[in-house]
C-alpha cells in the first residue's frame, strides 16, 4: 500500500552541511598489512573494491550481500569470492550531498516474497520503497520524508519483531525533530505495508521514537534492544537505547545534558564529533561496532545491561571514511569505506568492503 502521510513533508533545504558532517578528515595511509578488530574475528579480507559510496548493506538467506550505491543509484549483489554483480538500478534516486539511495533491507519473508526495501531521496522527498529482486516496478510504501542535502537519516532494517524501523534525519529543520506530526528526527516503525505498526507509542503514528538529529545506525541486541547511532552538530555524536515514546531532546540538547524533569533521554555514550560522526552500528553477543566517518575508526563498545562500557576504537585511519557495518548470516562482520564521499581521502581500490571472518 502507499502511504502519504498528510502534512508531514517539510519544505526542501539544499544548505551546507553543518561542523559535524562537513569537517574534512585527515589523510592516513593504507593498511599494510591486514587489520584486526578482536578476538572474535580474524583479519580483515578485501571481498570487492572499487565501488561508488556504497551506503546500504543487507544480507539474504544464503548469505550473499546486497548493497546500495548512494550516488549512482545501483543495488550490487555480492558473493565472496566474486566480483559485485549489478542487480538493478533504482528508479527515481536524486543524489545530492548526503541524499541517494541510502538503507536496504530484505523482507523477513524473503524466501517466499523476494522482497527487497529501500531508503532513498527523490525530487521531493526520502521514501521508503519496496520491489521483488527478480525484477517489477517498486512500490512506494512511506513517502513524505522531508529531503535536504544532508541530515537525511536513511537507515532502515526489520526488527526481531518482523517490523520495518527507519532511521530519519531533521533535513536541517531542527524544529520538526520535536514535531509528532512531522517523520523527520525521528525513528519509525512501520507494517511491512508502510502503516503505523500497531502497539506503537501513539496509536495510528509511525513514531517510535523522537528528538533524533541524524540516526543513520540501528541494531537490536540479542534481548530485543533497540540501539540506535545519531549525529551530533558541533560537539557530541551519540549512541542511544531506544525505548518507544522516549524523547531524546534534540534540538534542545546535544549529547548528554538537562533532561528537563525526564522529558528528555540521556544517550549511553558520547564522543567529540571529531572521533565519530557515527554511521553505521551492529551488535555481535554483548559487543556493538559503530562505524565512524569523520573519526575514521571503528568503536567496539561493551554492552553491560542497559549500559556502555569503555569503547575502544580499532582500524584508527587504517581505511577512512566507515559508513556501514553489518553482521552477516555466517557470523562475520563486514564494513564498508566511505572515502568517495565527496569528503573523503581516496585511496588506491576506494570504496571497498571489508569482511572479518568469525574464529
Amino acid at each position: 500500500m502507499r502511504n502519504t502521510w498528510a502534512g508531514s513533508v517539510l519544505t526542501m533545504l539544499l544548505a551546507a552541511g553543518l561542523a559535524a558532517c562537513s569537517t574534512e578528515p585527515e589523510a592516513a595511509a593504507s593498511p599494510e598489512t591486514p587489520a584486526g578488530i578482536g578476538p572474535g574475528f580474524g583479519a580483515a579480507e578485501e571481498v570487492a573494491r572499487g565501488l561508488d559510496v556504497p551506503w546500504g548493506l543487507t544480507f539474504l538467506p544464503g548469505g550473499d550481500a546486497l548493497i546500495a550505491e548512494r550516488d549512482t543509484g545501483r543495488l550490487l549483489r555480492l558473493t565472496p569470492g566474486s566480483e559485485p554483480v549489478p542487480v538493478t538500478t533504482v528508479p527515481g534516486v536524486q543524489a545530492r550531498g548526503e541524499g541517494g539511495l541510502l538503507g536496504v533491507a530484505v523482507s523477513p519473508a524473503f524466501s517466499q516474497d523476494n522482497v527487497v526495501y529501500a531508503y532513498l531521496t527523490t525530487e521531493s522527498d526520502n521514501r521508503i520503497i519496496r520491489f521483488r529482486l527478480d525484477g517489477g516496478d517498486p512500490e512506494v510504501v512511506f513517502d513524505g520524508i522531508a529531503a535536504a542535502g544532508y541530515h537525511n537519516g536513511g537507515r532502515i532494517a526489520f526488527g526481531p519483531d518482523g517490523l520495518l524501523y527507519a532511521g530519519t534525519g531533521d533535513a536541517g529543520d531542527t524544529a520538526g525533530s520535536q514535531n509528532p506530526a512531522s517523520p523527520n528526527g525521528k525513528i519509525l516503525r512501520l507494517t511491512p505495508d508502510g502503516a503505523p505498526a500497531p502497539g506503537n507509542p501513539t496509536a495510528g503514528s509511525p513514531v517510535y521514537s523522537l528528538g533524533h538529529r541524524n540516526v543513520q545506525g540501528l541494531a537490536w541486541d540479542d534481548d530485543g534492544r533497540l540501539f540506535a547511532t545519531e549525529f551530533g552538530q558541533n560537539d557530541l555524536d551519540e549512541v542511544n537505547l531506544i525505548r518507544p515514546g522516549a524523547n531524546y531532546g534534540w534540538p534542545e540538547v546535544e549529547g548528554e545534558g538537562d533532561t528537563d524533569n525526564g522529558r528528555y533521554t540521556n544517550p549511553l555514550v558520547t564522543w567529540p564529533v571529531r572521533e565519530a560522526s557515527p554511521s553505521g552500528i551492529a551488535i555481535a553477543g554483548d559487543t556493538a561496532y559503530v562505524a565512524g566517518l569523520r573519526g575514521e575508526r571503528l568503536w567496539t563498545l561493551p554492552l553491560t545491561g542497559d549500559t556502555i562500557g569503555e569503547p575502544t576504537a580499532v582500524l584508527d585511519g587504517q581505511y577512512g571514511r566507515l559508513r556501514t557495518v553489518q553482521i552477516a548470516p555466517d557470523g562475520a562482520l563486514w564494513l564498508t569505506t566511505s572515502n568517495t564521499d565527496g569528503r573523503g581521502d581516496i585511496r588506491d581500490g576506494d570504496d571497498r568492503i571489508l569482511r572479518f571472518p568469525p574464529r
